[in-house]
């Protein structure tokens, strides 16, 4: 009797649990998806190209190896990318699998529809109070297209997922009515067709295509700073969106006003209706995203809870190096032949478990450091500490904060959410805005350069 490409793989699977260890298998085997026999060659499809590349490198050789006793003959084992996930992130390892029910959004050429993420849901955003703002007032734009906040601007450092409430106020738009046009652009393929409409004589068509449209998203707008043709082009798509009464969204690394070299009149219809920040999350919400996303990849039982509070505590920069982080410990209990422990967590994340607790200086130790930055910076500009800390704009008390905010960064490696909170409880946005003055500052005054070298210089014992 001929086995079918499954059965072929239920006995090889089935001797792959006799030889290799459990977590082994339910981690990068039993995932895989027989798709074809042909003429003794076994192809498995894997969920994206790094766990090709894993399986091929670990596992292929012994699973070939399994051929002559399960049936008598040599075989071979090749391993390719399950079709539906091509397009989709290789660092996508906890991405819940979509609904066989639910269509895939292609790009429709003719209504505009973009190509969204399918895992980019509501259903799948895990909410805290990092984000819960930013997260209502998507939910209220895609019940109210044009009625509820108007335009949307959400911000926050990258990797928070900005792109992700994106996509889900599409999907929640396009699931009640699909016959809505949809766009969904970066700002970088915006400038690039502004670029070639205009090379082409196709500007007509260019504000056709886009003035046309019930609903705009438009991903990083902090790059239309300093190009001027593409953020003339842009204020009058905005104007003709908003004023036929349809939805603009946008997001961006920095609030409206911190968005450099852009227009004055832009900056001011950014802020016309919502502006909500998306900041770093706390410790729980670290804790409740790694929980949720293995549950939805069923790899609880590969991940225990202790280990997962343990990546949460010392990966605190955003999401992406959260799924990051697991997959790298994932593969070294692979690589090892060892269960996911938190021993090897500690073996496998070093590297961040020495930024957290070696390289950067305890916590009372680095309060004291800021205090000490604070007073040897207020000294040298003549203010006061508390005048560092108060809700002041005054030029006299912004330039020592920001010099203070920037030595915070650069000594104590502070978390931007920390020095904001140092510094009159201000958000993450004004403090890259700070840093970047610095920065450009120290470039520009011979003068300023050499006050902050003196002051950096006093710092010298928590560099």
């Amino acid at each position: 009797m001929t086995l079918s490409a499954a059965d072929f793989w239920k006995v090889l699977l089935d001797r792959a649990r006799a030889e290799l260890p459990d977590h082994v298998v339910s981690t990068w085997l039993a995932p895989l998806a027989a798709v074809e026999l042909k003429e003794d060659q076994l192809t498995l499809a894997a969920p994206d190209q790094w766990s090709v590349e894993w399986n091929e490198s670990k596992h292929q050789t012994q699973l070939e190896s399994f051929g002559p006793v399960c049936f008598g003959h040599p075989i071979t084992v090749r391993f390719v990318v399950q079709s539906e996930r091509i397009t989709r992130s290789q660092m996508d390892l906890f991405a819940p699998k979509p609904d066989s029910n639910t269509p895939i959004t292609r790009q429709d050429s003719v209504t505009n529809k973009p190509v969204l993420n399918q895992r980019y849901t509501f259903s799948a955003f895990v909410v805290g109070k990092s984000n819960e703002l930013a997260v209502a007032a998507a939910s209220a734009v895609s019940a109210a297209l044009g009625k509820a906040y108007n335009p949307l601007f959400i911000y926050g450092p990258t990797g928070l997922g900005k792109t992700h409430l994106m996509h889900a106020i599409a999907h929640e738009v396009l699931g009640k009515n699909p016959s809505t046009r949809v766009t969904y652009i970066t700002t970088e393929q915006f400038t690039n067709d502004v670029i070639t409409s205009i090379a082409k004589r196709a500007m007509a068509d260019f504000r056709r295509r886009y003035r046309e449209t019930d609903l705009l998203l438009v991903d990083d707008v902090h790059f239309l700073g300093g190009k001027e043709t593409t953020q003339e082009e842009f204020f009058h798509t905005f104007n003709a969106i908003y004023e036929a009464g349809r939805q603009v969204v946008l997001t961006s690394d920095r609030a409206p006003a911190d968005i450099p070299r852009l227009e004055a009149r832009l900056v001011s219809r950014f802020e016309w209706g919502m502006v909500a920040d998306v900041g770093q999350p706390d410790l729980e919400h670290r804790i409740a995203i790694l929980r949720h996303k293995a549950g939805a990849d069923g790899l609880e039982r590969a991940i225990p809870d202790d280990v997962l509070n343990f990546v949460a505590d010392h990966v605190q920069a955003n999401v992406r190096e959260l799924e990051g982080s697991i997959i790298k410990l994932l593969a070294h209990a692979s690589l090892r032949g060892r269960p996911v422990t938190l021993g090897l967590a500690r073996e496998a994340l070093r590297d961040k478990v020495r930024v957290a607790d070696v390289e950067r200086p305890v916590r009372g130790a680095r309060q004291d450091g800021l205090r000490l930055i604070q007073q040897r910076v207020a000294a040298e500009w003549g203010v006061s500490v508390d005048g560092l800390q108060a809700k002041s704009r005054v030029r006299t008390v912004t330039v020592p904060r920001q010099v203070a905010m920037y030595l915070s960064r650069e000594i104590l490696h502070l978390q931007l959410v920390e020095i904001g909170h140092a510094f009159g409880g201000r958000d993450h946005s004004t403090v890259i805005h700070s840093l970047g003055r610095v920065e450009e500052m120290l470039k520009e005054n011979a003068a300023f350069r050499t006050r902050v070298e003196r002051v950096r210089e006093s710092l010298r014992t928590y560099s």
